[in-house]
């Protein structure tokens, strides 16, 4: 799980998964940033605007409502300024599988009801 620790919607997927037992990593993007490879690969499953949290504080310091940015150039910004993306981001799951964000629903349904 990638996320920051003081997000809600990380705290929502962090007491899912722990009152079910289910185990999990958990890596904090303001001390470690994913890979070039690994935010493509999300894009590509989820799309960007998917991946990229437009409407968190992040974006909009950087003002990035007002430049006309390609999905390279958002990629990019992604990779040098990971609390731009979405969170929290489950990521592998049963193989390729990726989740972004919380929905109690989608996390019920891919990792059961218990």
């Amino acid at each position: 799980m990638f996320g920051i620790k003081n997000c809600g919607s990380v705290k929502k997927a962090k007491d899912f998964f722990e009152t079910r037992g289910i185990k999990y990593d958990f890596i904090d993007l303001k001390i470690h940033k994913p890979t070039l490879s690994d935010i493509r690969r999300w894009v590509e499953n989820k799309g960007i605007d998917r991946v990229l949290n437009s409407k968190g504080t992040t974006y909009k310091k950087l003002g990035l409502k007002n430049m006309n940015l390609d999905l390279s150039a958002k990629i990019k910004y992604c990779y040098e300024n990971p609390l731009l993306l979405k969170r929290p981001i489950i990521d592998k799951i049963d193989g390729d599988k990726i989740i972004v964000g919380f929905d109690e629903g989608e996390y019920k349904e891919t990792f059961g009801q218990i």
